[in-house]
């Protein structure tokens, strides 16, 4: 965790969104995406990382698959490119839960989409 800190700390200068506002054109120009994702900023997924944690704390960040971890959220635009990135929730905590945790959170400034645009996201949000 204390490594992770001067990432953490370059992350609004790093990882920002792209103008959402305009249509991108890998959406545009492509007939397989234009129209379906039209109003698509990105997508969200979630990925379980290896950590370690205090022993109190172990049986928390234990995941489905026994393994000591911490479950982070990413998004990224249509250019791969990191959005946002929520991190230090334990992994056996559920992919909804965890992005229930850094929407509202007011130190995460989650990039919310504009009014009528998207994430694309799969079932566990």
């Amino acid at each position: 965790m204390e490594a992770l800190q001067p990432i953490v700390q370059l992350g609004p200068i790093v990882i920002r969104p792209r103008n959402e506002i305009v249509m991108h054109p890998k959406i545009y120009n492509n007939s397989s995406f234009y129209p379906w994702f039209k109003d698509c900023v990105g997508a969200i997924d979630g990925i379980l990382i290896s950590a370690s944690a205090p022993l109190k704390r172990q049986h928390a960040f234990r995941s489905r698959k026994g393994e000591i971890s911490q479950n982070v959220l990413v998004a990224c635009d249509h250019d791969m490119r990191f959005t946002d990135i929520y991190t230090g929730i334990e992994g056996s905590t559920h992919d909804a839960r965890v992005f229930q945790h850094a929407v509202p959170s007011p130190d995460s400034l989650f990039p919310m989409p504009p009014a009528g645009k998207y994430y694309l996201v799969d079932s566990a949000y």
